[in-house]
Parts: C-alpha cells; sequence; structure tokens
C-alpha cells in the first residue's frame, strides 16, 4: 500500500480504556473494537445514550459493565430522543445557573437496525432541531443480537434468517439504505463513514465529530463473523475489502464539501469481498455482475460530489 494510504501513521493515542475488556462480544466482532476505538477518541467528558442491541447486550450484563464513562441504555428506537433530552436539559441548567458549562459531550451509540429502522425518526428530528451531539451508528448490517434478521442496511443478495437464500429467493431483495447521505440531507455540519480496520482515521472523525458543533453523525460498517458468515479472524481485513472494493467508501462531508478520506488508484473486484463471506455463497455470476455495477455508480457519484 503506497504511503498516503498507509494505516500506521503515528498518533497519540490514549491506553486509557473507557471501553473496559472483559465484554461478552463474539470472537473476532469488529462491533467491539469500533466501539473501543471510538470511547478513545471520546475521552471521559461525555455521557453515552445506547440503544438495545448487540453492544449494550455484550458490554452490560449485571452486575458487570465494561462502560468506564456515563452511559445510558434506552430502548431500541429512542436514542435520538434520549440524547436530544440530555442534551436540552443540561442546556437549561447552565442557562438558568444551576450548573457550570463543563463542555460535556454527548454522544449516541445505535446498530443499523436502531438507527436505519426504528430509531430513524427521532435521530432524524434531533438533526433537524439542531441539537450539539454525536450519532455513531455501528453498522453490521442485520439484526445480529437477535438472530440476523435482516434490516434496511443489509446488502442486496445478503441471506439472513428472514430473507433467507433458496430456489425461489436470492435472500436480501433491496438495496442497501444510505443512512450518511439521509444524515447529508439533514444539512448537518459534519457526516462521515468510518471502519475499525482503518483505525486512525475513525478516530480522527470521531474528535471532528465531537469539536464541529451541532449534530454529527458518523457511520462505521462493523463487520460481523457470526451474521456475515466468515472465520473470526478476518475482520480487519472484510473492512479492508469493503473499503478497497468501493463497497463501503471512506469520506467526510463537512458543511456540505465532500471530501474522500481514501483514494485508491484502482478498485479491487467486489467479487473478491463477496467471495469470503458465506452470506454471499448462493449468489450467481450475473448477480455479483449487477452488485459490482451498482458499486461502481454509486462510487462514481461519490466522487462528482468530491470533485
Amino acid at each position: 500500500m503506497p504511503e498516503k494510504y498507509s494505516l500506521f501513521v503515528p498518533r497519540l493515542i490514549t491506553k486509557e480504556e473507557n471501553f473496559a475488556p472483559g465484554h461478552r462480544a463474539c470472537i473476532g466482532c469488529a462491533e467491539a473494537l469500533a466501539v473501543r476505538h471510538v470511547c478513545k477518541a471520546l475521552g471521559k467528558n461525555v455521557i453515552i445514550v445506547n440503544a438495545t442491541g448487540c453492544i449494550e447486550i455484550f458490554s452490560s450484563l449485571f452486575p458487570q459493565t465494561s462502560w468506564q464513562v456515563p452511559w445510558i441504555h434506552t430502548l431500541f428506537e429512542n436514542v435520538g430522543a434520549v440524547v436530544s433530552g440530555v442534551e436540552a436539559a443540561y442546556q437549561a441548567r447552565i442557562r438558568k445557573g444551576r450548573i457550570e458549562d463543563r463542555r460535556v459531550k454527548f454522544v449516541g451509540f445505535g446498530g443499523d437496525g436502531a438507527t436505519a429502522d426504528i430509531g430513524l425518526q427521532p435521530l432524524s428530528g434531533a438533526m433537524e432541531r439542531g441539537h450539539d451531539f454525536l450519532y455513531c451508528c455501528f453498522d453490521n448490517e442485520a439484526y445480529m443480537n437477535t438472530g440476523i434478521q435482516r434490516s434496511s442496511s443489509t446488502p442486496y443478495g445478503a441471506w439472513t434468517t428472514t430473507a433467507p437464500a433458496g430456489k425461489q429467493s436470492i435472500g436480501q431483495i433491496t438495496w442497501k439504505k444510505n443512512l450518511p447521505e439521509i444524515a447529508v440531507a439533514h444539512r448537518i455540519p459534519y457526516v462521515a463513514t468510518a471502519c475499525p480496520s482503518y483505525p486512525f482515521d475513525l478516530m480522527d472523525k470521531v474528535k471532528k465529530g465531537l469539536e464541529i458543533g451541532g449534530p454529527a453523525y458518523i457511520h462505521i460498517l462493523s463487520p460481523c463473523p457470526t451474521g456475515w458468515r466468515y472465520p473470526p479472524n478476518l475482520s480487519i481485513k472484510m473492512g479492508l475489502l469493503a473499503v478497497e472494493t468501493g463497497v463501503f467508501p471512506l469520506y467526510e462531508v463537512i458543511n456540505g464539501e465532500y471530501r474522500l478520506s481514501f483514494d485508491f488508484p484502482n478498485l479491487k473486484p467486489v467479487r473478491e469481498y463477496l467471495k469470503e463471506q458465506g452470506r454471499f455463497r448462493h449468489l450467481t455470476d450475473d448477480i455479483m455482475e449487477a452488485i459490482q455495477e451498482r458499486v461502481d455508480d454509486e462510487y462514481l457519484k461519490l466522487m462528482e460530489r468530491v470533485k
């Protein structure tokens, strides 16, 4: 990989673990790694609101917890409402002189189900109202915690338990919902995509989202060996391939201006990404070619926005 694309650019990264080890995530869970990276970038002066889902389940089985910062568990659909309510209450208490402004940061965590599906309405409202918060969607592309059911973030052609592949079905029959672009449509100050396979890029974007002021949204691809059907030691490789094939390009949108984070001279064939995952093993060459065409088209549209 050329130097400009190096994943190992020196950074000053804290050794303190605000998301402590000992949780019960699956072996090879990239989502747990992503949460760890995000929490390192967040620091201590935060309040995290977390939807029901994988993160909440594996991190907080009573009476134990991995959270070393203030953390609130809320219902699947409620993160946008709760995090905006906590932020508004904090600002009101400052205005009334009841507390000093400690510059606390407010952060929402949700999976793709809690973000793209049943939590989209309150998240949209929080962004539209202009609350000062950062929202991180940890996207493992299905409802993994409850049994690998499809979500609107599940990619076309993928097998899930509620969109199974068979003689009459290819699996998921709709294309993945573009949540970053939905966030951009709210004209908020900061939107970005990220992946734990690119840890420094991820942490840099979290810091930007915290500092920019106003609503910020980061969509984090979180490969899942259990739901995607690949060996647990390949999670980092899955993230790399998603980016290198153009399936999940890394970019940021700052006040409406698009910036590509990694611009590869040549994208790898999408087939290299699909063939590593059991959830796509049933796909024919024709369907893989259709997916390739879709990825090429979406990547071209992104490049036009960047230019």
